[in-house]
């Protein structure tokens, strides 16, 4: 009887140790894969950019001179035209300098008169000194006298005259100084800003100082984007593009205006700005807004097409993230030929196999695939290894022990 117990311990002992080697040593079963149909479907390709709403034409009104604001004739949002008076500067000193201008230069006026008078009596005593020497009743030295007098003379006509032209010149300035102390708008526009208030004193020095801004038509916008350089070959003049700002739940519509050829560097990145026209009839587009700009590109009508993923999925690569397959999956897959390619398995049983297609657009889900082609509204192409399932997940080694509170 102990011998009896003795084997039967013995034969226990073996069928544990050797279930235990065959769940050790199991043979990794074959991994499940994900698919999408493929399937016929309108593509649109796009290039994505951001930009700020502009007005066509912004006018900085500045003023040249310096002096007190005696008055401001418009705010912010007023519709002004050209040549209408927007503010005043106090004009007190500027007009006194117009008044000490016009004396000076009736004081130059009476110099070149003065002048001419001596120039006239010169000539007279030249021209009797002249006649005087012919008959020699004078002598040279008389006449040379005379000469000089006379050309003396009419020197000092040429520089009060000169000096003349010279305050005349000082006058007109003053006078537009003056003139300046109006501010008046150069354009027919909407005031954006103001930056100075009633009794604030503006300063030109070096640079004239702005007061307002001025929109010339806000029924027409400009949208400024910048465009990648790998994308803006793709950005035409002349076509039509959508964007949306935050501020409505609308679509709005721009015509490509101008790209500018003028990079800038952002991180690495070469980017070149666009320019859309956009109208603005209702005048819910408002300067500053940012604009999301999607330009058309490229699009098909009941093209062939795949997911992204399924050429990004690689049997092998994914595999190799998958340590429970890996063997299995690695003797099973078999790659075929060069370039983009899709993964096929029409069969379970069957390792996948790769096909090679010619892609065209992509709207950055759905990739275009070129006809003809290998692939067609039949076939499946993977994307994903699957996980396993529930059932996978509770199979257990019966011969093993289980640990306290983790029975299955």
């Amino acid at each position: 009887m102990k011998h009896r117990n003795i084997a039967i311990s013995a034969g226990v002992i073996i069928l544990a140790v050797g279930g235990g080697l065959w769940w050790w040593f199991r043979p990794a079963a074959a991994p499940a894969y994900t698919g999408v149909a493929v399937k016929r479907a309108d593509l649109t390709q796009l290039v994505r950019a951001s930009g700020t709403v502009k007005p066509l034409q912004l006018v900085l009104v500045a003023t040249q001179v310096s002096g007190p604001i005696t008055k401001l004739f418009v705010d912010y949002n007023d519709h002004v035209t050209a040549g209408q008076i927007v503010a005043q500067i106090d004009p007190a000193t500027y007009q006194a300098r117009v008044e000490q201008d016009e004396a000076t230069v009736k004081q130059g006026e009476a110099a070149v008169d003065s002048a001419k008078a001596k120039l006239t009596r010169s000539d007279a005593d030249l021209a009797r000194m002249r006649k005087l020497a012919a008959r020699e009743l004078a002598a040279q030295s008389d006449l040379d006298a005379a000469i000089a007098d006379r050309d003396g003379a009419a020197a000092d006509v040429k520089l009060a005259e000169a000096r003349l032209v010279q305050s005349r010149a000082a006058l007109r300035s003053s006078k537009t100084n003056l003139d300046y102390t109006t501010i008046r708008s150069p354009v027919e526009g909407v005031v954006l800003d103001r930056s100075v208030n009633e009794g604030q004193t503006v300063v030109a020095s070096m640079s004239a100082q702005t007061l307002f801004s001025i929109a010339t038509d806000l029924n027409t916008m400009q949208i400024e984007t910048s465009v990648p350089e790998a994308d803006i070959a793709d950005i035409i003049p002349g076509k039509s593009a959508r964007f949306r700002v935050d501020a409505f739940e609308e679509t709005f519509t721009g015509v490509v205006h101008q790209i500018r050829l003028s990079p800038a560097s952002l991180q690495n990145v070469v980017t070149y700005p666009v320019i859309l026209h956009a109208g603005n009839p209702k005048m819910k587009l408002f300067p500053g807004m940012t604009a999301n700009v999607d330009f058309e590109v490229a699009a098909r009508t009941n093209c062939l097409t795949v997911p992204n993923a399924a050429l990004r999925f690689s049997p092998e690569v994914a595999s190799s993230k998958t340590p429970d397959t890996a063997t299995a999956s690695a003797a099973r897959v078999r790659p075929r030929g060069r370039g983009p390619k899709v993964w096929i398995q029409p069969d379970p049983a069957i390792a996948p196999t790769s096909v090679v297609v010619r892609v065209g657009i992509t709207d950055g889900t759905l990739t275009e695939i070129l006809e003809p082609s290998p692939l067609s509204e039949r076939d499946t192409v993977l994307t994903a290894i699957a996980k396993p399932g529930a059932a996978a997940e509770k199979t257990v080694n019966p011969f093993m022990p289980q640990m306290p509170g983790r029975r299955r």
